[in-house]
């Protein structure tokens, strides 16, 4: 059974940065996908990013792109999200996920992940 422990979140002005943490621990594995989602009051948990464990396959959802960026350090078993340029409208509860599968088609999708984090609380506001 692997766990995921999120870290990093907090309170960030407009236009600032944090790292987001996540860490895998138990039955750890090398390959499959690991993501990045978030969910604001009142709405769905929304695709971030993701990336595969073999580092050769990285996607970003729109509203991210260009902004975020994503990087796992399979020998720490650990994944980030490097956030730039924060705006408002980034402030949710983020949450990491994990699957031992390894194909990308559907890396997009909450359905595709079977173990997640707690999720670490991000508020971008003046």
């Amino acid at each position: 059974q692997v766990q995921l422990v999120e870290s990093g979140g907090g309170l960030v002005q407009p236009g600032g940065s944090l790292r987001l943490s996540c860490a895998a621990s138990g039955h750890t594995f090398s390959n499959g996908v690991m993501g990045w989602f978030r969910q604001a009051p009142g709405k769905e948990r929304e695709f971030v990013a993701a990336a595969a464990r073999s580092g050769d396959v990285t996607r970003y959802g729109d509203s991210v792109k260009g902004r975020f960026t994503i990087s796992t350090d399979n020998a720490k078993n650990t994944m980030y999200l490097q956030m730039n340029s924060l705006k408002p409208e980034d402030t949710a509860v983020y949450y990491c996920a994990a699957t031992q599968r390894t194909s990308v088609l559907r890396m997009t999708f909450r359905t595709n992940y079977d173990t997640w984090g707690q999720g670490t609380q991000v508020t971008v506001s003046s």
